[in-house]
């Protein structure tokens, strides 16, 4: 090779490498740096008023700041869910019958005083006309970061009797019918196998009965009588198994799946029933 050759080949290899060199693409990595975690405050302080009366007014407004999630590039423009979290003092927001509205980009949340009692009474199940003692605070999330939460507001209430979601029996008394019990659904039904206890006007409790795993069954308030009955809330046999809302007049409900002996508890006051396998 002469020298003329070898000097072309040595311009066209660094000519070949600088091209090389600036094709790579240099990557913008972006990463997250964090946020402030939310700042709550209410319309209210202390005791939240709460009455039958008043039941269409606010209760309270809860209001809370913008965590600002920032990233390398900026600010985030990511989706931001808020979830408002009420519970009893001394739970820590572990009850697993705590009251959470899940909320998309809002920063506040407005509850009457009929909202409210509602969700004491049915969802944290507090005792009507007692004084409780309730914490809420906000938890802020975002797909990629560990939650926020802001801090805790303690408030004082006292929740009203409110008429039972579900009108009890007349009759006073509760029976239990259907393929998934011992009587099948040959009506009258065995008792007192069959019939509920009377715990309270509006709640009644079998504390253990053998029920077949996939079968149907009914409430009913007169023994040997379809003339009343109570049942899901939707289609026949579309209930949660163990445990859902029902109405009177309401459809079959499925039993669950695993046979084996179980206590039955049905709350008209909630207009819930629910079934723990013993």
């Amino acid at each position: 090779m002469n020298m003329k050759n070898k000097l072309l080949l040595l311009l066209s290899s660094s000519l070949l490498l600088i091209f090389s060199g600036s094709c790579k693409k240099e990557e913008n990595k972006i990463y997250y740096e964090g946020g402030t975690n939310p700042v709550l405050s209410a319309s209210r302080t202390g005791t939240i008023p709460l009455s039958f009366a008043n039941k269409d007014l606010e209760a309270v407004k809860l209001l809370w700041t913008n965590p600002d999630y920032q990233f390398t590039t900026g600010r985030s423009s990511q989706t931001v869910v808020y979830q408002v979290e009420i519970d009893t003092t001394g739970a820590n927001f572990t009850n697993p019958q705590r009251k959470i509205f899940s909320i998309s980009q809002d920063l506040s949340l407005t509850l009457t005083q009929n909202d409210l009692n509602d969700y004491l009474l049915n969802q944290l199940q507090l005792t009507p006309a007692i004084v409780h003692n309730i914490e809420v605070r906000v938890r802020s999330t975002i797909e990629i970061a560990v939650p926020l939460f802001s801090n805790v507001l303690k408030f004082t209430v006292i929740p009203y009797a409110i008429p039972p979601k579900v009108e009890p029996p007349a009759s006073g008394k509760l029976f239990l019918v259907g393929s998934a019990t011992p009587g099948g659904w040959n009506n009258p039904v065995p008792v007192p196998s069959q019939e509920f206890t009377k715990v309270s006007p509006t709640f009644f409790r079998i504390n253990s009965i053998a029920l077949t795993g996939g079968g149907s069954y009914l409430f009913l308030p007169v023994n040997g009588d379809w003339g009343a009955k109570y049942g899901a809330i939707g289609a026949n046999n579309t209930n949660n198994v163990n445990g859902d809302d029902f109405r009177a007049g309401g459809g079959d409900m499925l039993a669950p799946a695993i046979s084996g002996n179980y206590k039955i508890e049905v709350d008209f006051q909630r207009g819930k029933f629910t079934l723990t396998q013993l």
